[in-house]
């Protein structure tokens, strides 16, 4: 699909549905909006679904994987190779998203979008091309190979929902991304490079120096138009973030939720929300990331975290740690009786 197919297709939230369930959290017996953002998730899971009967169901993270480029400028700690690795072994389950997801009821779908060498048959195979290049140097991707891995994102969408899920996190992995989402959150807000760029993995002092410099130079070579989204995704980020700004416009054509986990994914819906407006509704932020930018990016978004931890991991984790709070949600939002059912009078708002 082409952006401007997407952006055509997408609807607004079910304000209807929205309406019904702010009335039911009202009449609940329990002060007024007392659950405070949990009970704006679930309003706004009934306006994405179109129905004031949330229920989640299946729920997965799309944990995209793919190699930047601009690890040959010294920004990361470790080899490129960790990223199938990790992919790898995230696919048999035995990463930290894994274990944290089997807590959460949730179901962790490792994607090969762009790792730099062939994995195990476990991880799915969507491969665009082996590794990004260097954004120091020359844009991540040309358009083709940017526009389908956003399509990886969407397509993806489309076929697990088809499969029963109900709700998606963002998970990734690749070495290096913190480079080139530091890289596209400069661009798309403005932000200075020195506020938006962190040590990612464990930099130390020269690594976080290099890394900044690798982010200059970058922008300075590829000069990308700040007010176009794709062409900043297409210069500066990578196969994983523009997948996953495909899951935030997926979620929006197929009308599921999305929820965010830290820096990386924000700056790939960031993006998404920068090219197609209106998926920016069907988002949920989980939580902000311990990185420098990581509440920068939710603020531009209009997000407010579910929780604030000081978590950093990536692959997910932030997302499916909020998936038993938004259950707890539920479970009062579905399960507790109403003020006319124990016989007390109602909270009235005051002004």
């Amino acid at each position: 699909m082409t952006l401007y197919e997407i952006e055509r297709e997408i609807l607004p939230l079910d304000t209807a549905a929205m309406e019904m369930a702010r009335r039911r959290w009202d009449a609940i017996a329990k002060p007024l909006h007392s659950l405070g953002l949990l009970e704006d998730a679930v309003v706004r899971i009934a306006g994405i679904t179109g129905s004031a009967d949330v229920m989640l169901g299946k729920r997965a993270v799309l944990m995209m994987c793919a190699d930047n480029g601009v690890v040959a400028e010294g920004v990361t700690q470790t080899g490129q190779d960790v990223t199938a690795i990790v992919a790898e072994n995230a696919a048999k389950g035995d990463s930290s998203v894994c274990r944290m997801a089997r807590v959460a009821g949730a179901d962790v779908i490792a994607v090969d979008v762009g790792v730099a060498r062939p994995v195990a048959e476990a991880v799915l195979d969507r491969n665009i091309r082996r590794g990004t290049r260097n954004i120091a140097l020359e844009p991540a991707m040309t358009e083709a190979e940017a526009m389908a891995a956003i399509n990886v994102g969407i397509d993806l969408v489309r076929e697990k929902k088809a499969e029963g899920y109900g709700m998606f996190a963002l998970g990734e992995m690749g070495i290096g991304n913190t480079t080139t989402a530091s890289a596209v959150t400069a661009m798309l807000t403005g932000a200075h490079i020195e506020s938006v760029t962190g040590r990612g993995a464990g930099l130390s002092d020269e690594g976080l120096r290099r890394k900044k410099d690798a982010i200059a130079r970058a922008i300075a070579v590829n000069h990308p138009d700040a007010q176009d989204a794709f062409s900043v995704l297409r210069c500066l980020g990578g196969l994983d973030i523009a997948a996953l700004a495909g899951v935030c416009l997926g979620g929006a054509l197929y009308r599921v939720p999305v929820l965010l986990d830290g820096f990386i994914s924000a700056a790939a819906a960031l993006a998404a929300a920068r090219m197609c407006p209106a998926c920016r509704e069907f988002l949920l932020a989980s939580h902000v990331s311990k990185e420098p930018a990581g509440m920068l990016v939710l603020d531009a978004l209009g997000l407010k975290p579910l929780i604030c931890a000081e978590m950093c991991l990536g692959e997910g984790t932030g997302a499916v740690a909020a998936m038993p709070l938004l259950d707890m949600a539920l479970a009062v939002y579905d399960e507790m009786r109403t003020f006319e059912e124990i016989h007390v009078a109602a909270y009235t708002p005051q002004s």
